[in-house]
């Protein structure tokens, strides 16, 4: 508390640091967060969406380097490394699109100039954007869905920037972030532990989210296991495909139908509320939560008749499948938010294979119109999704939502421009990109595998060619999910119900059971059709412990409010043991990769 009394609140620590709100202060972080942690993201984005085929998001990195920059603020500091955070993170989203320009040097389309290129990259990013923030009071307010890795970034924030959390809370988060770090490192070493599906940050986002949603996850898994065999003899899937190839139709299925039947009873109150809305107290919205509506859809305009007119004047493309890429993105934006508001992964190249089949079903067969199309809904999903994250981030710590778009803005023209430029710069570097894995699967491609690219690819060669089985497996996760979530949502308005669960262990036990089991939630179930069943296993690992734990620790100590730290401190609620050590994990990964990727980067341009 010394610090407090010897500077006024809200001053900085050091008087050298510009006042915050100033304009001086907002050049420092911009200048920190464009010229130094998002290119460092963007690198780092790039070279594993070449390499690998997946990458891990820039929230948690540039979160932990920003509370280094703003730790002279104190415990305000936290407002501050988020900006930064937000603004990082979206350079690196940007960043990771390079793989659609290598999608199009695979199927031999002819690349537009840069400057074409870069525009449209920036307008769909300004439109997803946008997207995202209109459905931040659904998701993050009114669901207030976890974001695995916004949830560990908020706890890193206030840790790193306050002593007294620091003091309570940095053996948990440092010992999570080195066990991220060398699991992620045994795995890359090891062809066993990689067989194995091991990866920190699936089990640090299980020990996020808990039981009641990894359980779920795991069960969606092992379905799809037993069904393969059968899916096989159908020939829906080949002798030796996963189950997931299929699956995650499926799946996107399932949250669809979920989707569907949430937004009608929030359809219904957001009627109630209009019309009762002389009873609603004035300023029940806090300040930094407000954001203005009519600007909010007037952004979302512009940039929508601006990309519009980029795609159709410079880029060719067709007004109608312009216009429904953009429709998809409206609907995407939401399903995949969802998806990774529950469980920290935004099936983003599942949106885009989707689209692309839909595109088939309206007779589209020019693959340079199905990429460009599909690559706006990518694009939207990656930023919109990564601005629901941030904005869940800055609803735990309170930080201004108005200001924090501003930056994602600015990290997105950057983004634009370091998308196109980095993706030039790998693929005239290393020739070896170009070579499409498709049709020239013995090829020597090293390290490069591409395996998004690979995905992106095989997609848009798909127009065309659409089997029946992919619009049943659709149809049959939209009945499912629907179903599910109207029996969920009947049995927990019973209050009948709701009183046994909570009258008794053995009701407890049983709400557990009808919740994760027996009336799983689709959007949890879902994972498991997205991902290989041993990341699913290895989700469920995280949530079933951290599950277990927390019950332990409210039997020995039923009365406790927080987490005790050291000397007696307590955490916040959601400060817990768990999700401290599964926000180290994340962590740790990601600040391992980041290494990976620079180094690796540095390795092949020396």
């Amino acid at each position: 508390m010394a610090d407090s009394v010897s500077s006024p609140p809200g001053s900085p620590r050091f008087g050298w640091l510009p006042a915050p709100g100033t304009w001086k202060f907002h050049l420092l972080l911009s200048a920190v967060a464009i010229f130094v942690l998002g290119p460092l993201g963007g690198i780092a984005a790039s070279y594993m969406n070449f390499s690998l085929g997946f990458f891990v998001g820039g929230q948690v990195l540039a979160g932990i380097l920003g509370s280094a920059v703003t730790y002279g603020y104190g415990p305000d500091g936290k407002h501050g490394a988020n900006f930064m955070q937000t603004m990082a993170a979206s350079v690196a989203s940007m960043c990771a699109m390079g793989v659609l320009i290598q999608a199009m040097v695979w199927l031999g389309m002819p690349q537009p100039p840069v400057w074409h290129l870069m525009l449209f990259v920036g307008c769909v990013g300004m439109f997803g954007v946008g997207v995202g923030m209109l459905y931040t009071p659904l998701l993050v307010d009114r669901l207030q869905l976890d974001y695995p890795s916004g949830y560990a970034v908020a706890n890193i924030l206030r840790a790193l920037t306050d002593k007294r959390l620091l003091k309570a809370s940095i053996a948990k988060l440092g010992s999570g972030t080195a066990l991220g770090a060398l699991v992620a490192g045994l795995t890359e070493a090891s062809r066993t532990l990689a067989s194995l599906g091991v990866g920190a940050s699936t089990v640090g986002a299980g020990m996020v989210v808990g039981s009641r949603v990894t359980v779920p996850a795991v069960l969606g898994g092992l379905v799809g296991a037993a069904l393969t065999p059968f899916l096989r003899e159908w020939g829906w899937l080949g002798p030796e495909e996963p189950f997931r190839k299929v699956g995650f139709l499926g799946g996107l299925g399932m949250i669809c139908g979920a989707a569907v039947v949430d937004l009608a009873l929030l359809a219904g109150q957001a009627v109630d509320r209009v019309r009762n809305r002389a009873k609603v107290p004035v300023g029940e919205v806090p300040a930094w939560k407000q954001v203005s509506l009519p600007k909010l859809f007037a952004w979302i305009a512009f940039w929508g008749v601006a990309l519009v007119l980029v795609a159709t004047q410079l880029l060719d493309q067709p007004l109608g499948f312009v216009l429904f890429g953009m429709t998809l993105a409206l609907l995407f934006v939401l399903i995949n938010g969802i998806a990774y508001g529950i469980t920290d992964q935004n099936p983003i190249s599942s949106a885009f294979v989707v689209s692309v089949l839909l595109m088939s079903l309206l007779g589209l067969k020019n693959p340079l119109v199905g990429m460009m199309s599909a690559s706006i809904l990518l694009i939207c999903t990656s930023v919109g999704c990564d601005m629901q994250q941030d904005r869940s981030t800055g609803w735990r710590l309170g930080t201004d939502r108005t200001l924090q778009f501003r930056y994602q803005v600015v990290g997105i023209v950057m983004g634009a421009v370091l998308c196109v430029g980095l993706a030039r710069v790998f693929m005239s570097a290393y020739p070896v990109l170009a070579i499409n894995q498709l049709d020239t699967p013995g090829a020597s491609v090293g390290q490069w595998n591409s395996a998004m690219t690979y995905k992106l690819v095989g997609a848009i060669r798909s127009l065309g060619a659409l089997s029946d089985h992919t619009m049943k497996a659709l149809i049959v996760g939209l009945v499912l999910g629907f179903v599910l979530e109207v029996a969920r949502k009947l049995l927990k308005r019973s209050e009948r119900y709701v009183q046994y669960v909570k009258g008794s262990p053995k009701g407890q036990a049983v709400g557990w059971v009808l919740d994760s089991v027996v009336l799983a939630s689709p959007y949890a179930s879902s994972f498991g059709a997205f991902v290989n069943l041993s990341s699913a296993i290895w989700f469920g690992v995280g949530g079933i412990g951290a599950s277990l734990w927390n019950a332990r620790m409210r039997r020995s100590a039923p009365h406790a409010s927080g987490s005790p730290g050291e000397g007696g401190e307590a955490l916040p609620e959601d400060m817990s043991t768990t999700s401290l050590l599964g926000g180290g994990l994340i962590a740790g990964e990601s600040l391992f990769f980041l290494i990976v990727g620079i180094a690796g980067l540095v390795t092949l341009l020396g």
